[in-house]
C-alpha cells in the first residue's frame, strides 16, 4: 500500500508514467492468485497504471542474453555456497562475509554450471554513489555481501538480476521502492553498467509501514493487508489515508483518494 502511494504520487508529481510489473521471477513462490489479488486491490484503491501489467516469467530471452553478455566478459561463475555456508562462515569468524567472492572461493574452483548450482557475477569492490530522491546522497559497496547471485540453484533468476535487466530493456528512468532495498542498490547500479547502462535510473526509497517495534509489515507474518481492510468495511480513501499517515505524508489521518497522491508528494517535497 505504501509503495503504491509513493509510486503513483511521485509519477504524478514528476510527469512520469507508471509501468506495473509483476516480478514473478521465482517460479516456486509465484502464484497466479497472488497476481490477481494485487491487481484487484490496486483497482479498488483507484491506482491505475499507464502500462502493464508485464510479467518477468513470460520472457526468458532477455535474462539469458544478459547472462551471456556477462559470461563473455568472464564475470559469471558457478557456486555451491548456499545461505547455510555463508551462515557457517559468519558463525566461525564472528561476522558476516563482506567483500567480493564467496566463502568457498568458487570462482577459482571453476565449477561446472550444473543446474543445482548458484550462478554469481563478479562486480568488484569500488563504491557506487547515487542521489536518492527521498534519502539524499547515498554510497555503498556493490559486493558488500559477496558476489551477488544472478540465478539460484533452482534455476530462478534472482530479484537483483531480473530487475536490472528489466529496467534496462523497459527504459525505466525512476525506480520507486521501499527503504529496505537501499543496500541492494549499489550492486544493481554496477550490474547495469556492466550490461551497457552507463548512467543508472533515479531511485526513490520510501519509508515502510512498520510495527511498533520497528519490523516491517509482512503478510507472511499475519499482518493485515488491503484485502483484510476491505473486508472490515474500510473505504479506499480511508485505507490510503491510513497508509499516508503511517509513512509520514500526513500529520493526522484523514481520507485520501488515489488522485490526491500527487498533492501529498508535492506537500512532502515542499517541506523544509
Amino acid at each position: 500500500m505504501a509503495n503504491a502511494l509513493w509510486v503513483w504520487g511521485l509519477a504524478a508529481a514528476t510527469g512520469a508514467l507508471v509501468l506495473l510489473r509483476i516480478e514473478d521471477h521465482d517460479r516456486e513462490r509465484s502464484r497466479a492468485a497472488f497476481d490477481a489479488a494485487i491487481l484487484e486491490d490496486l483497482a479498488w484503491l483507484g491506482f491505475v497504471p499507464d502500462a502493464g501489467p508485464v510479467r518477468q516469467r513470460e520472457h526468458a530471452e532477455p535474462y539469458e542474453a544478459a547472462l551471456d553478455l556477462l559470461r563473455m566478459h568472464r564475470l559469471v561463475y558457478a557456486c555451491d555456497c548456499t545461505r547455510a555456508v555463508f551462515a557457517a562462515w559468519a558463525s566461525e569468524h564472528g561476522r558476516r562475509w563482506r567483500g567480493p567472492g564467496c566463502p568457498g572461493g568458487c570462482r577459482d574452483r571453476a565449477l561446472t554450471e550444473d543446474d543445482d548450482l548458484i550462478l554469481r557475477v563478479v562486480l568488484g569492490a569500488e563504491a557506487e554513489s547515487w542521489s536518492d530522491r527521498i534519502l539524499g546522497r547515498q554510497t555503498g559497496d556493490p559486493s558488500a555481501a559477496g558476489d551477488p547471485p544472478v540465478r539460484d540453484r533452482h534455476g530462478n533468476w534472482t530479484y537483483g538480476f531480473a530487475v536490472v535487466v528489466d529496467d534496462l530493456r523497459q527504459s525505466i528512468t525512476l525506480v520507486v521502492r521501499g527503504e529496505d532495498l537501499v543496500d541492494a542498490t549499489p550492486a544493481q547500479i554496477r550490474l547495469a553498467r556492466l550490461l551497457g547502462r552507463p548512467e543508472p535510473p533515479e531511485f526513490a526509497h520510501h519509508p515502510l509501514i512498520r510495527r511498533p517495534g520497528g519490523a516491517k509489515l509482512s503478510k507472511a507474518d499475519g499482518d493485515t493487508g488491503v484485502r483484510d481492510l476491505r473486508a472490515a468495511g474500510m473505504r479506499p480513501a480511508d485505507v490510503i489515508g491510513a497508509a499516508a499517515t503511517a509513512v509520514g505524508l500526513l500529520p493526522r489521518r484523514r481520507p485520501v483518494t488515489a488522485s490526491e497522491a500527487r498533492i501529498l508528494i508535492d506537500g512532502w517535497r515542499s517541506t523544509p
